[in-house]
């Protein structure tokens, strides 16, 4: 029996918030059995070990728009450092490494594993794409991949992305314990957006203009266009969730279109916010 009509009509007539809760209870039955396996639970014991590992800290998110290009990243030598998705790229081109990268887009990961797998950096990637690294790389952490639309503050139980890697590398900050957060390089604008709808799949046509290099996403290569505000209520959510902790997230990323947090210039973020962290020596 053919079931594709009867998904088409349900996507057309079931309302979205029975969507996303059907999705959400789908990838949670997926990772039942998986969570046995030896597997994932050496990566459930890392998760494990790294709550509140950097307590009282101060991070950097770093995102890949168009405010980073150029960007020095000897700026921010001696904080720790996420780095997102294709991100990598920034650090290779100076000679550095972050500490941490973080991945959930499905296309990203299809095209760009092999890359990601080479970076030198303590990564994390949802367990539904495990069979695209390595079995005996050390340096990956695997998270369940939860499609809540909440806050998740204990990466054992699963992180959520909330159209965003941004909002699953904040939930990872939370987790570990870090009391200050960056962002930088959160343009929160895509003109590919305006030839589109949110989540859509495309294949790029030209020059990236939309990330910190022509080539991020190259010709050819497929992406899905953002879904800017599933990831406004993510942030919200994260904001929230800080700040009744007495923890802080702001926004130093130049001509940001991101209003959620406070914004203020690189230099100030890093004097006010980790003030209270040594900064060590080296860069990320």
């Amino acid at each position: 029996m053919d079931l594709a009509p009867l998904r088409v009509l349900y996507r057309r007539i079931a309302p979205l918030h029975v969507q996303t809760r059907v999705a959400s209870l789908r990838q949670r039955y997926r990772h039942v059995g998986a969570r046995r396996g030896a597997r994932f639970r050496q990566s459930l014991g890392r998760l494990q070990a790294l709550r509140n590992a950097y307590e009282g800290q101060c991070c950097v998110i770093i995102g890949n728009g168009p405010s980073m290009r150029d960007f020095d990243l000897k700026r921010l030598a001696g904080l720790k450092t996420f780095c997102l998705n294709r991100g990598y790229l920034l650090w290779q081109e100076q000679g550095l490494s972050p500490d941490f990268l973080v991945v959930v887009n499905q296309l990203v990961i299809e095209q760009f594993s092999a890359e990601l797998q080479s970076v030198g950096a303590l990564k994390f990637v949802p367990w539904l794409h495990k069979d695209r690294f390595t079995p005996s790389d050390d340096g990956i952490v695997f998270f369940e991949e939860r499609w809540d639309e909440s806050f998740m503050t204990d990466a054992v139980a699963g992180l959520s992305s909330l159209a965003t890697v941004t909002n699953t590398t904040l939930q990872l900050a939370w987790h570990m314990g870090f009391s200050s957060v960056i962002l930088l390089g959160i343009d929160h604008y895509f003109a590919a957006s305006e030839k589109g709808r949110p989540n859509e799949m495309v294949v790029q046509a030209q020059d990236d203009v939309d990330h910190f290099r022509p080539d991020y996403f190259a010709p050819g290569v497929r992406w899905h266009l953002p879904d800017l505000e599933l990831s406004e209520r993510g942030y919200k959510l994260a904001k929230r969730t800080f700040e009744l902790a007495g923890r802080k997230i702001v926004n130093a990323t130049p001509g940001t279109r991101l209003d959620v947090f406070e914004k203020v210039d690189l230099e100030t973020a890093i004097a006010s916010c980790c003030a209270a962290a040594p900064r060590e020596t080296g860069a990320g």
